[in-house]
């Protein structure tokens, strides 16, 4: 076979069969990738290949031994995590992107997109007009770069470019001591040390405490560290719960800090008009972030960080000029695409090569619009609604945390059953096992929790009952088995 068919290929041709073999696995039948993992790893685990199989042998593998051995996570009853499926949308959108723009740079439509769909994000979530937006690889990337910007800021207000010379004394960053662990890592990327971020106590329903966050600043200034960033949870990734923006803002302000809001799951939840009036302050945000990988149903790999001054990101994170780069090009009398890089993302960021992620978004959101995504968000907060109900409606389940979003932690309950954090480990193994329903665990005051989230674009109330069916089956079969075994002791 040609070298150049080999690697090329008919792409319509190709892409009619690997959408055969993806709809095929879309319909859930294949068993779990560790049913049989002999077959697959012994057909794949294989020697550099001398010689090449060509496209349709490829195709063939990949239909036969790496497609029906793939991830639970799309899986309409897979609850784990809170990244998802992507829709075909957002599969299709990818693939344009990967063959017509291969770099987001350049004065293409696909460079556009990049800018039309994050202010159309912006707008979707009541963002203020001010803020724009750059695309990274997802949250703890978002969280790196917002946290770089408020860095920058708090340096250069004492007369130092941390970018350029380093960071010259201790930091502080204030946080909820359930936000992402990615905060952490940020820091640490960013020269500041993990041991900067300050855990803020919270409330009950895993909120950050105001009154908390006023002591820690007091006794903070005691020390010689330099004030950085305060930040704030819009839907934790534990419980989903949204910090109290507003007063946590004002705070913020009132301090001279910069007040970032990690919304990397929980921003759209701003669509829900039931919850809405929970995110009052997201105006005061010197910076947030979203990840459309999650519940607006992208593939996994694009975040998306907001802040109200670029160019700060630009002081942050530029790599300064390139002779074979940025010296190749022009800024006046252009008449070609590749004459200038248009918007500078890659100096607003940590990447220079990146893919042309806002293709998807605008995709994802021209095929369903901002009426299909509120039905959306809505339809699953009421699935974790709808648990919580049962869950309170039956004598053998216990509610640990209700939901403020699409995530809610429940238990089951059995009164000769010693160890409850133990049993519903149990029964947590059991639910994945089966494969119907795959939520996670969560531990809330010490108690296990069995914790659904439910963000796929193909789950219903379908899977949500489900869900509750299942751990009931498997928390009456493990429990009457104890006893049986117990009885006949």
């Amino acid at each position: 076979m040609n070298i150049d068919q080999a690697e090329c290929g008919n792409l319509s041709e190709l892409s009619a069969l690997l959408g055969q073999q993806l709809d095929a696995y879309l319909k859930f039948e294949s068993p779990d990738a560790m049913r049989h993992p002999e077959t697959w790893r012994g057909a794949l685990d294989r020697p550099l290949p001398e010689q090449g199989v060509g496209a349709a042998g490829v195709l063939s593998e990949l239909s036969e031994w790496v497609i029906p051995n793939g991830s639970q996570i799309p899986r309409p009853g897979c609850t784990s995590f809170i990244t998802t499926g992507a829709t075909t949308m957002g599969a299709l959108a990818t693939l344009a992107g990967a063959i017509a723009s291969p770099q987001r740079m350049g004065l293409t439509a696909f460079n556009l997109l990049e800018e039309v769909s994050l202010d159309w994000m912006a707008r979707m979530f009541d963002l203020p007009a001010d803020m724009k937006g750059v695309y990274s690889s997802g949250g703890s990337v978002a969280n790196l770069v917002a946290l770089g910007g408020a860095r920058q800021a708090a340096f250069e207000a004492i007369g130092i470019d941390p970018a350029r010379d380093g960071v010259s004394r201790p930091c502080r960053i204030f946080a909820s001591a359930e936000c992402h662990h990615s905060v952490q890592r940020a820091a640490a990327v960013l020269g500041m040390g993990r041991q900067s971020v300050c855990k803020v106590a919270t409330d009950d329903q895993g909120r950050m405490r105001p009154d908390a966050l006023k002591q820690q600043l007091r006794e903070d200034q005691q020390s010689d560290r330099l004030p950085v960033a305060v930040v704030a949870n819009a839907g934790s990734t534990n419980r989903g719960a949204i910090d109290p923006l507003r007063v946590i803002g004002d705070i913020a302000k009132a301090h001279g800090l910069w007040f970032h809001v990690d919304g990397a799951y929980g921003l759209p939840g701003i669509l829900d008009p039931r919850v809405a009036p929970l995110y009052d302050g997201l105006e005061l945000a010197d910076s947030t972030i979203v990840d459309p990988h999650k519940w607006l149903g992208a593939p996994v790999g694009i975040g998306a960080t907001y802040v109200r001054d670029r160019e700060l990101l630009n002081r942050a994170f530029t790599q300064e000029a390139a002779t074979y780069l940025e010296g190749s090009l022009i800024g006046e009398g252009i008449t070609h695409s590749m004459d200038n890089l248009g918007i500078p993302y890659a100096d607003m960021g940590v990447e220079l090569s990146a893919p042309a992620r806002g293709t998807v978004v605008w995709a994802l959101i021209r095929e369903i619009g901002l009426e299909g995504m509120r039905e959306r968000i809505c339809r699953h907060n009421d699935m974790a609604r709808h648990v919580a109900e049962r869950v309170q409606a039956h004598p053998n389940l216990e509610l640990v945390s209700a939901p403020t979003l699409s995530i809610i932690g429940f238990r089951y309950i059995d009164e000769n059953e010693p160890d409850l954090n133990e049993l519903n480990r149990k029964i947590h193994r059991r639910m994945v096992q089966r494969g119907n329903a795959i939520p996670s665990t969560t531990v809330v005051n010490g108690i296990l929790a069995i914790r659904p989230c439910f963000v796929g674009a193909r789950t219903t109330m379908k899977e949500a009952d489900e869900l509750v069916d299942e751990a009931l089956s498997a928390g009456q079969y493990l429990t009457t088995t104890t006893n049986e075994i117990a009885e006949q002791r």
